[in-house]
């Protein structure tokens, strides 16, 4: 995806061919282009909010197994490991890409914690966030049940899409 102020305008979003399409797209739900497919098909979107819009509904088609899945797909918060290179920006702007110390160990400790306990990834959109308030929030949702941290962790995917879109598609 290009960078804010980089990308296309969205009367060019809607010329694109479904193949460009998924390849610009494709990572706005990490690893699963079958949403930027669904996505394309909507076209052509009247404004940012309808291509927003049309992302969010080709998630919440999803079945709870496919949900169970993109859950999975994101990486966790605050390691090295290889990432959509969207998710690297992200958690690099959060200040959890080279986080160092006590706070790096706290939140490395509740993400064992919250894979343990709810089987996914703890996930939030961490744009304006920093490692404080992160740390915070995933000490936090540690408590929910199940269902509700499952319905938690989605609402947080759909709005990293969100912004993901806002950030790579110019008005």
């Amino acid at each position: 995806m290009a960078a804010a102020g980089d990308g296309p305008t969205v009367a060019e979003v809607n010329t694109l061919d479904p193949a460009a399409f998924v390849e610009a797209f494709g990572e706005v739900f990490e690893a699963t282009p079958s949403l930027a497919e669904a996505a394309a098909a909507a076209r052509p979107f009247a404004d940012r909010a309808a291509m927003v819009a049309a992302f969010d509904a080709a998630a919440g088609a999803l079945s709870p197994t496919e949900v169970h899945a993109l859950l999975l797909a994101h990486p966790v918060l605050g390691t090295r490991k290889p990432m959509a290179a969207a998710s690297q920006d992200e958690q690099a702007g959060a200040g959890l890409r080279d986080l160092d110390g006590e706070l790096r160990a706290e939140i490395a400790a509740g993400n064992e914690a919250y894979l343990e306990r709810f089987g996914f990834p703890f996930i939030i959109a961490v744009r304006g966030l920093g490692p404080a308030e992160i740390a915070g929030s995933l000490a936090e949702r540690l408590g929910h049940d199940a269902e509700v941290e499952r319905a938690t962790a989605f609402e947080q995917v759909r709005r990293i899409a969100a912004l993901r879109i806002e950030a790579a598609v110019r008005p």
